[in-house]
């Protein structure tokens, strides 16, 4: 997406990082990492991944922040990539992210995002049930969770039992994900605040901000994100 082969000596913000996963990949590719997130869970999971892989870096900072908060990105000085990969559309303020992630990023420096698509009535259906999971009691949540997971999973699971290998896929995506697919289940209902964007808009608010698209990946009209790479004017 950055049409780069590595990140040598460049200045790169990850927002959101959560895991560190995607903070871990820049480093690795030569980059000077600073990694925020709001969530103090995830803020010490990176810090772990940190101390496995880069301990005691002085060129890998993370620490807990928020992309709402615009003198906390001021303080942060200028970077050459601000990512933010799946985090802007939680934060309840979706366009304020979006405004916000600017802050921080140099003049002709690239902002590499990636939003939940909008598809309408679907995208405000699963709002709904997302809305409802976070409201219904911690006890009572499986009511939620199970119709969800029967509705993602049935066609796959009942395809395994034809071919005589039940359960294949749910065993196959713990393995290509890292991630149990209930898990994965809890994890998509979960996700509120939740906020979609039409490619055009994100396209739109940002030409109005002088940044240039210069890639674009979209899901193909999924429930998933389209993902944008923006270089702002010099």
């Amino acid at each position: 997406m950055l049409a780069r082969n590595d990140l040598c000596g460049l200045r790169f913000l990850d927002i959101g990082c959560g895991s560190g996963l995607f903070s871990l990949a820049a480093r690795r590719m030569g980059a000077r990492v600073y990694s925020f997130d709001y969530d103090p869970q995830s803020v010490a999971c990176a810090l772990e991944l940190r101390s496995r892989f880069y301990d005691g870096d002085p060129e890998w900072v993370v620490e807990q922040g928020s992309v709402l908060d615009q003198a906390y990105l001021r303080s942060l000085g200028p970077f050459d990539i601000v990512y933010s990969w799946g985090v802007l559309h939680h934060t309840g303020a979706m366009w304020e992210a979006l405004e916000n992630a600017m802050i921080p990023l140099r003049a002709g420096g690239a902002l590499f995002i990636s939003i939940y698509n909008d598809q309408g009535t679907h995208s405000r259906r699963w709002r709904a049930v997302k809305r409802l999971y976070n409201r219904t009691p911690p006890s009572l949540r499986f009511l939620v969770v199970i119709p969800v997971a029967i509705q993602q999973w049935w066609r796959r699971i009942l395809k395994d039992f034809l071919r005589l290998r039940p359960f294949a896929a749910w065993r196959a995506y713990s393995a290509d994900r890292g991630m149990s697919p209930w898990r994965d289940v809890i994890d998509w209902v979960g996700g509120y605040p939740f906020e979609v964007a039409k490619p055009e808009e994100i396209f739109d608010f940002y030409r109005k901000r002088e940044c240039e698209l210069i890639k674009l990946r979209t899901c193909g009209g999924s429930l998933g994100c389209n993902e944008f790479v923006f270089r702002r004017a010099q």
